[in-house]
């Protein structure tokens, strides 16, 4: 599958080139690897694709690589009926790799130079330590960006106050792998707090609900709606979809669990954290979810004039 990255070591600002020049590729690889010995066959490798939702897996000897299956392998042993080989006879053997004391600005000039969909991380004495694909970047970088933002905004002094002028009620209509609009929501409810004179902090984290449970719908639903309601004292998120809806509630608020496609992951979406951050900002975060849809109403409570937020 062809990948890129819509940043560049060469011309991006400077607080991107900073990360990508401040990170190695040990930083953001995914260390946690499904590997198979070389007597493994092809059919074992489709099994471990189709339970990890994975579309690559390294063959090894103890650590040392020896070549990588990708789905396209699979399907192509499918189609040819020789899904029963062993992988060293079917495996691809050339491989481009990473070492993991690289700067992250080689990891993304080989995505987009070779346009493969992972490489395989070695370390300096040539063993296997990970793998790093074009969403493992992205999401290191959108992380490290959301903690600079943090930085930065402790440090500019607070002159909006936590004043709030009246009440308002927005709807959306969110559509399923709508990529396009969304964020649209999360977007009209910052511009709005911004303009009622919400403190930053509290924007920013009714910015960050909105947009997580917006994109769960994109992602993971038939679609639905999302709508906030701004009262005197608290925001009010509501987002409800149209099914399939949430087989265990309590698995779907554990960081990294996703049941996303691996299409989606590829987008640099689906990681299995919108759930979670959702409710980490929220004063109160409800799920109510059946096979028709599932309802999330999340609450962000203002403090009195004078307090901490």
């Amino acid at each position: 599958m062809s990948q890129t990255i819509p940043i560049s070591p060469d011309d991006s600002p400077t607080v991107i080139l900073d990360l990508i020049y401040r990170l190695k590729v040990k930083d953001v690889m995914t260390p946690e690897i499904h590997t198979v010995g070389p007597e493994a066959k092809m059919r074992d490798v489709q099994e471990i694709m189709r339970a990890k939702y994975i579309t690559g897996v390294p063959v090894v000897d103890g650590k040392r690589l020896l070549g990588l299956v990708s789905v396209d392998d699979i399907i192509r042993a499918l189609d040819e009926g020789y899904v029963d080989d062993s992988v060293v006879s079917r495996m691809t053997r050339n491989l481009i790799v990473l070492e993991d004391d690289m700067p992250l600005s080689f990891g993304i000039s080989y995505v987009e130079k070779y346009q493969f969909g992972r490489f395989p991380v070695l370390n300096r004495e040539k063993e296997l330590v990970g793998i790093i694909t074009s969403r493992d970047i992205i999401l290191a970088l959108l992380v490290e960006l959301d903690h600079e933002v943090s930085r930065l905004e402790e440090r500019v002094p607070d002159i909006g106050g936590a004043h709030r002028r009246g009440e308002a009620t927005r709807e959306f209509n969110i559509r399923n792998y709508d990529f396009e609009n969304a964020g649209k929501a999360s977007t009209e409810l910052r511009k709005l707090l911004k303009q009622q004179g919400v403190d930053r902090k509290l924007i920013r984290r009714a910015a960050v609900a909105a947009y997580e449970l917006e994109m769960n719908i994109v992602v993971h639903s038939q679609g639905g709606k999302l709508s906030f309601s701004v009262h005197d004292d608290e925001v009010e998120i509501l987002a409800a979809d149209r099914g399939p809806g949430i087989e265990d509630v309590e698995q779907a608020l554990t960081e990294g669990y996703s049941t996303a496609t691996e299409w989606v992951r590829s987008l640099g979406f689906g990681a299995g954290m919108g759930l979670p951050n959702a409710q980490r900002v929220c004063d109160e975060f409800d799920i109510e979810s059946s096979e028709s849809g599932t309802t999330v109403r999340a609450r962000i409570r203002f403090p009195e004039e004078g307090a901490e937020t």
